[in-house]
């Protein structure tokens, strides 16, 4: 309910604001304005698709990127030569934007699904391969010595002993993952504009005859995809993950 109340105050001084005219109603529409619009929108299909197709591409994006992310964590981790070969770069690719990439990627693959797809897996992957990383270095050498002492190998080690050790650590990457991937894919449908999605749905209600209530409801939908997402992982994490880091 504390949400709930937060989410009124914040309309009330929304609405406020426009009708005294402290912020120009046709840059920014009130939510009286915008909602309405929004709930049209749901119902049409064109916008659906749209929905899904932005939701499909994440998801996607987030599959590859974890299933990239932790089995190369788990390997830089375990292997402190290739962990040291592999920093410089780690560390020079991490802080490079996965938008700065869109031209080359555009060239390379045109500018469908593959693209905001492939870029969503950059960005996505290094939160979680760090996290897993970080995690490995937590884990008990008792319980990697016991594993060893009855006979188990590198690759029983680190998928029996320690992928379960790492798990809650991994899906927070995932969490952050999942945010970043999403704004990722819908900032390469805007720059695009050819792939459908959200995004290229923003991008033409901003064009020509602009109509800021379908791009504020635009964003409002993303919003809400962004807070349904992590609300769900985080539930994943409470309730099966609650023994491990949070």
């Amino acid at each position: 309910m504390r949400g709930l109340a937060g989410i009124v105050l914040l309309l009330l001084g929304w609405e406020a604001a426009v009708r005294a005219g402290a912020v120009p109603a046709e840059y920014l529409p009130p939510p009286s304005v915008v909602l309405p619009q929004l709930l049209a929108m749901l119902t049409d299909p064109g916008f659906q698709l749209a929905v899904v197709a932005t939701v499909l591409s994440w998801a996607i994006a987030l599959a590859v990127a974890t299933g990239i992310a932790v089995p190369a964590g788990l390997l830089l981790a375990s292997v402190p030569w290739l962990r040291v070969a592999s920093r410089t770069v780690v560390e020079f690719l991490r802080p490079i934007p996965a938008v700065a990439l869109v031209p080359l990627l555009v060239v390379a693959v045109g500018g469908g699904p593959a693209t905001k797809i492939g870029l969503a897996v950059f960005a996505g992957l290094w939160p979680i391969l760090f996290n897993t990383i970080y995690a490995f270095d937590e884990i008990e050498p008792l319980h990697v010595d016991t594993a060893r002492a009855f006979g188990a190998g590198r690759v029983r080690v680190l998928t029996e002993v320690a992928l379960p050790s790492v798990a809650p650590f991994v899906l927070t990457g995932v969490r952050l993952s999942a945010a970043i991937g999403l704004a990722v894919v819908i900032s390469a449908e805007m720059l695009t504009g050819a792939s459908g999605g959200i995004g290229q749905f923003i991008l033409a209600a901003a064009s020509g005859a602009t109509r800021m209530d379908r791009v504020l409801a635009g964003v409002v939908v993303a919003g809400v995809l962004g807070y349904v997402i992590n609300a769900g992982l985080e539930r994943l994490h409470r309730n099966y993950f609650d023994w491990g880091a949070a």
